[in-house]
């Protein structure tokens, strides 16, 4: 719609204020992937003493007693478990609460109950836990002499402990995604394909995952993304091998190069690439959606 006349004051005014608010949001992120390519007198600071890869070089031969790349790996392992945990619950369980149960109402307050909970108490209560499963482990052995108990370290670890806290911070916002779908999805669809003979089975399958297909692949991109970067929730409840964000924070107080800024540009690369693999996924769908629409006899 074009408009007529000048703009109020009050539009540049709110124009400014939301340059400012995305100059705040996104000007940490591209201030450190500016400072990560400096050459190899460059600081942590501005101005800049040339322009290289030399400290991604350096990050690739490893950060000294520190290995990153390990750190890198099980973050990574860590999301993708958790994205497809993630998107596997939340999906089944959108499909229980569309069909209704006892007691649907007070589980789903417990559900999404831990979005408002502070993150590091999540984490110590569940750090708390594992060492209490750790405790009656071995109190267990001392009383039974069971050989394979008696050389028990701790059930804390990356997909047990750890992972468990990746959920409380994933699932919430799954759940709610498949809620919102499953409240506006048609149940003509479904009526449609049982009457053409399909199982239960069959309409999930080829009706209902094609349609929620593109909320499927927003709801992985929230449980890797999530994962990927989380920490609070991860800091009392991994164990004895820490994450790339765990490492990273450690790594603030240490390292005084520009080394800890190109690590923070892989990271950030990474959270964009899967975001950008997300929405290729979402466009992909669309036309392939389109293109059946448009072809004859469809």
């Amino acid at each position: 719609m074009r408009r007529d006349g000048p703009r109020p004051f009050s539009f540049y005014v709110l124009a400014a204020f939301f340059g400012l608010f995305v100059l705040f949001l996104y000007g940490p992120t591209l201030t450190i992937l500016a400072l990560s390519f400096q050459g190899p007198q460059g600081g942590l600071t501005f101005p800049m003493n040339g322009v290289s890869t030399f400290w991604f070089s350096r990050l690739w031969a490893g950060l000294g007693v520190v290995d990153i790349w390990a750190a890198f790996r099980r973050s990574l392992a860590l999301g993708l478990v958790v994205m497809g945990l993630t998107v596997t619950i939340a999906f089944f369980a959108g499909l229980a609460f569309r069909k209704g149960f006892l007691g649907q109402t007070p589980l789903f307050y417990v559900a999404v109950a831990s979005l408002i909970v502070p993150s590091i108490v999540v984490s110590l209560g569940i750090g708390l836990e594992f060492r209490l499963i750790d405790e009656a482990i071995k109190a267990l052995a001392a009383r039974t002499g069971w050989g394979f108990l008696q050389d028990h370290g701790t059930v804390m670890g990356l997909f047990t402990s750890a992972l468990g806290a990746h959920l409380t911070w994933t699932l919430p916002f799954g759940l709610l995604i498949m809620f919102a779908v499953f409240n506006r999805f048609n149940p003509a669809y479904e009526e449609a394909a049982r009457d053409l003979g399909a199982t239960g089975s069959q309409s999930l399958t080829h009706v209902v995952v094609p349609i929620i297909l593109p909320s499927l692949v927003g709801v992985a991109l929230f449980g890797f993304t999530l994962s990927w970067d989380e920490l609070a929730r991860t800091s009392q409840a991994i164990g004895g091998r820490n994450t790339l964000p765990l490492e990273l924070q450690g790594l603030t107080t240490t390292v005084t190069t520009p080394e800890i800024y190109a690590l923070g540009t892989v990271t950030t690369g990474v959270s964009l690439l899967v975001i950008g693999l997300a929405f290729g996924s979402f466009l992909l769908i669309q036309r392939r959606r389109a293109r059946r629409v448009t072809l004859p006899g469809t």
